[in-house]
């Protein structure tokens, strides 16, 4: 039986780096299962868009296709890009769409690896206090996720965490990375801050997170093509196949 093709569908950035990324943990990926066809669009700024590969797929006789939004969140282009995207597929194409990355323990995997590669050990959390540093949303459902996910990685040991968005104003009052820094300094036990990028790829505001890191010890990498991620999106694909009647997507 012909395996499902896995599209990976990305934000997309005008910074090169975003889709180097992107390519490189997709790269990885499909390494964790050989024989996987895996192909990546990008919604916006970069190509292939996610239209033009579903439209070659077609054109190949393709019939199955997993697509899963490279998103940590489920926000607006989780819920109304992607699914608007998929719904305009050519017919015949049996279409469906994976969760989000997030949440996962892989993810908090992650981000303590990319905590300890820029010079922290497992011996300074109980000292450390951490800035989990999203993008942004506006959306209330990830907002939420965004604070669930800092409350989560607390719990691995680290003496504070605070979730900090990379936007100037954001639904729920979150802070900018700037202002958890300044807070996190004023906590008791806290010896040394570190801001943790909970973004995928470079780009814009990952680049606004970096500077609002100024006043930190530490200033982690993103997330990037790390082993943890690859694993994810392979596990997050073999869930989309194994419960297609929940993730379905009419096509046609």
């Amino acid at each position: 039986m012909t395996r499902p093709v896995l599209l990976v569908i990305a934000h997309g950035s005008r910074d090169p780096r975003h889709a180097a990324t992107v390519q490189a943990l997709v790269r990885r990926a499909g390494a964790l299962r050989p024989g996987l066809r895996v192909e990546t669009a990008f919604l916006d700024f970069n190509l292939p868009s996610p239209a033009g590969v579903l439209d070659r797929l077609a054109a190949e006789g393709v019939r199955d296709v997993v697509a899963l939004p490279l998103l940590l969140t489920r926000a607006f282009h989780a819920k109304a890009d992607i699914p608007a995207v998929l719904r305009r597929a050519p017919a015949g194409l049996r279409i469906r769409q994976a969760e989000v990355l997030g949440p996962s323990p892989l993810l908090l995997a992650t981000v303590e690896r990319r905590l300890y590669e820029a010079g922290l050990t497992p011996g300074d959390q109980s000292t450390t206090g951490v800035v989990l540093a999203s993008a942004g949303s506006t959306d209330p459902e990830a907002i939420a996720a965004i604070a669930e996910t800092a409350r989560e990685l607390r719990r691995t040991g680290w003496c504070s965490v605070r979730p900090a968005f990379a936007s100037a104003v954001q639904a729920g009052g979150l802070p900018r990375t700037e202002d958890a820094v300044r807070a996190l300094r004023a906590e008791p036990g806290v010896r040394r801050v570190a801001v943790a990028p909970y973004v995928i790829a470079p780009g814009r505001l990952p680049d606004r997170i970096a500077a609002g890191a100024a006043g930190a010890d530490v200033l982690a990498e993103v997330l990037g093509p790390s082993p943890e991620l690859a694993r994810l999106l392979v596990e997050r694909y073999a869930e989309a196949v194994r419960a297609p009647e929940r993730v379905a997507v009419a096509a046609g």
